[in-house]
């Protein structure tokens, strides 16, 4: 190292002081800060806004409508950040695949993604919700649900897949060509139909006499050329752009379904955008939805003209033709809403009702209200009511209805919220016409309600829940009526099967409303038993110590093992069982049907012996006129193989009865007010041939609990996943 001489040390002593009094007076140092200078006054510039650049990929071509769009929100999100934000626009797969930029954007690797629905909808199924056929009037009304709560649900369920959904554009709507007139339903018969490999569609085509036959998007034209099949359904931007015109000689322009594209930000990358810039991309994206939509629309013009040029016949439906291909296609929503999910065509059958009162052309009807879980953990459960609800009610109304009025049904959802519960209850108690709410799966919603319907005087229907303070709640007159098991007698059914089994019985319990109902019930039981016979434990939603709890069970030498928790902690405390050494038998509550259980379950179940308690089997059809023809109507209506297994059994059979028992009631009771219905419910109904039972009568003065501890049987899964008798 060469050494410094004093002049050159004293020049470097120089420079140091310089360049601290120059940082003393920029106000920079680990001291306190001084006042920032002015930079007008020094005639500094001010520091450029950091720059951030986002990524948007599309698989359409460009100068596509949906690439225009794209254009138009990059340049408004430029000019609306003031350069803070830069888009740039990746038409034509220029970033991979759908699915593969599904996969980035999901990663943070792509930051915003126009992608269709149907890619969308393995992993979110409600995405098909746009792809029912003639399931929506029109575009507005389909335009409508989207831009309103039906399509804040659809997007806000792309949380699970960590993107935010921002909004809907469109490749237009899907039209059907052939080499033969499509006008009728009738005139798919025998058709060999393209269609994208998608159960749902295949079931379009296949109720109208089709036969729906999988190819892909790029090898259609050369299938429809060769006569490998005789048509096929696309948005007009596809038939133009894929030359399908040349090869087909009719096109009926039907608007039967959605090509629908969703605009989605990976949420990765989002949260780290600051809060003003967050909203300038949602909003840009929500603002030109509209222009995309008329642009897609505008082109669609010159599309028809280029295909009636080319000689295609062009038909356009009716009115009165579309009303035909609508009634024939409506049993495909019925077969998929559990896929899509009954909380959105809930929703959407609650917007058209409100939409023909304001129109005032709502027809004059009694109304049940349905206030169940249909989006969470209990949503098969409230799905299942709601189908004994269908089904009866196609009954009542085919004989009728009740008075000369038809009943209808009038749904919503509280996923499991007491909150939400009770603020349906308010909303169901001005509905003109109601006559009564049925409730759904859960204890802790119904226990909440239980003072608001009894102020607002709405007769409660209990296909379900099983808490035994939902009836014997000290309301007089009292308003909830139940046909369904009930704490008070699955309890001591459960544990005198356990004690049959084995000396030492352990019993997990959920920390809830219903929890705290089981164990009122558990508790003089356990008395009158030898100290340490029953051991209880308790779990919380989501407990993450079940395996512990579980071990601690059957370490601490429980024989047998009671569980009286919810179907998706029943699901927690099965597979932690399935992983014990020796696994001891498991009996359950019959709330453990409420859920997908043996789907997620099949390969615990089988290292488990599992049986729980059960209100109705199929099998009891045998003995059962009323239940065999129930299922068969079941099964008729929503597409079930006869070897199916149908989902919920005892909601939908519950439902179907208490149904029933109400029309009868309406039709008996001395006026349509609610007490009047109120009363009849309780004591004006006699003997009734139900599905679930006979029941004589269902309810009486003081006694709103029409099934008993005849009902109970215990039950397991099959090798199929069918719920049949254990024993």
């Amino acid at each position: 190292m060469r050494k410094i001489g004093a002049g050159g040390l004293l020049a470097v002593l120089l420079l140091v002081v310089a360049a601290l009094l120059v940082a003393w007076q920029s106000g920079v140092g680990s001291g306190p800060a001084a006042p920032a200078a002015n930079p007008a006054t020094r005639g500094a510039a001010p520091a450029a806004p950091a720059v951030r650049e986002l990524r948007l990929g599309l698989n359409i071509a460009a100068g596509s409508a949906l690439h225009a769009a794209a254009v138009k929100f990059a340049e408004r999100a430029v000019e609306r950040s003031n350069g803070r934000l830069r888009v740039t626009v990746h038409p034509d797969q220029q970033l991979g695949s759908d699915d593969q930029m599904l996969e980035m954007a999901r990663e943070g690797k792509l930051d915003l993604v126009l992608i269709p629905t149907a890619k969308l909808s393995s992993a979110i199924p409600a995405m098909q919700y746009a792809d029912l056929p003639f399931y929506f009037s029109g575009r507005e009304e389909l335009y409508a649900m989207l831009d309103g709560e039906p399509g804040r649900m659809l997007l806000s369920k792309l949380a699970a897949i960590d993107l935010v959904g921002l909004t809907f554009w469109e490749n237009g709507f899907k039209q059907f060509t052939a080499n033969t007139p499509i006008r009728t339903p009738q005139d798919f018969a025998r058709l060999r139909v393209r269609t994208m490999k998608s159960p749902l569609i295949a079931e379009q085509f296949a109720s109208l006499g089709a036969q729906p036959i999988p190819i892909d998007f790029h090898a259609t034209r050369q299938a429809l050329a060769e006569g490998a099949v005789d048509g096929q359904e696309n948005p007009l931007v596809a038939i133009v752009g894929m030359r399908f015109h040349e090869v087909q000689k009719h096109l009926t322009v039907s608007n039967h379904a959605y090509l629908g594209y969703v605009f989605a930000a990976s949420r990765r990358v989002f949260e780290t955008l600051p809060p003003d810039l967050r909203e300038i991309v949602a909003g840009a994206a929500r603002e030109l939805t509209i222009w995309e939509r008329e642009e897609t629309a505008r082109r669609e013009t010159a599309f028809l003209e280029t295909i009636r040029q080319a000689g295609v016949t062009i038909h356009t439906l009716t009115a009165e033709e579309r009303q035909r291909f609508s009634q024939a296609m409506a049993p495909v929503a019925d077969r998929f809403a559990f896929v899509v999910g009954y909380d959105l065509l809930v929703k959407t059958d609650e917007l058209r009702q409100a939409r023909l009162r304001q129109a005032g052309e709502m027809p004059s009807a009694w109304v049940l209200g349905l206030d169940a879980d249909l989006s969470a953990n209990g949503a098969l459960a409230g799905g299942a009511i709601y189908r004994g609800m269908q089904l009866a009610v196609d009954e009542i109304n085919q004989r009728g209805g009740v008075r000369g009025r038809p009943l209808r049904i009038l749904a919503r959802d509280h996923a499991g919220s007491p909150q939400l519960g009770q603020a349906s209850l308010e909303q169901f108690a001005a509905v003109p016409n109601l006559v009564a709410v049925m409730g759904g799966l859960h204890t802790a919603v119904v226990s909440a309600e239980l003072d608001l319907l009894h102020k607002q005087q709405i007769p409660f229907l209990i296909p379900w829940a099983a808490g035994q303070g939902l009836t014997a709640h000290g309301h007089q007159p009292g308003y909830t009526f139940r046909v369904a098991l009930t704490d008070s007698v699955v309890v001591p059914f459960l544990l005198e099967r356990a004690l049959k089994e084995g000396r030492r019985i352990g019993v997990l319990l959920e920390r809830s409303t219903w929890g705290r109902s089981n164990e009122t019930v558990l508790r003089p039981l356990i008395e009158r038993l030898p100290a340490g016979t029953v051991t209880l434990g308790w779990l919380d939603a989501g407990d993450p110590e079940t395996d512990k709890k579980v071990d601690g069970m059957v370490a601490g030498g429980a024989e047998v093992l009671v569980m009286m928790v919810n179907p998706a902690e029943s699901r927690n405390v099965v597979a932690a069982m399935a992983r014990q050494a020796r696994p001891i038998p498991m009996l359950g509550h019959a709330g453990i049907t409420g859920g997908d259980f043996y789907g997620s379950m099949k390969t615990a179940l089988a290292k488990v012996d599992l049986r729980f308690v059960q209100s109705v089997l199929e099998e009891d059809a045998r003995r059962n006129a009323v239940l065999a023809r129930l299922l068969n109507r079941y099964r008729e209506r929503y597409g079930l193989a006869g070897e199916q297994p149908v989902p919920a059994l005892a909601g939908t059979v519950h439902a179907y009865d208490l149904t029933h028992l109400l029309a009868r009631a309406l039709a008996t009771a001395r006026s349509s007010e609610r007490a009047a219905v109120r009363d009849a419910l309780e004591s004006s109904l006699g003997r009734h041939a139900g599905a679930a039972r006979d029941y004589a009568p269902p309810f009486a003065r003081g006694r709103f609990d029409a099934l008993d501890r005849s009902q109970l049987r215990f039950a397991r899964f099959d090798a199929q996943g069918r719920v049949v008798r254990a024993e």
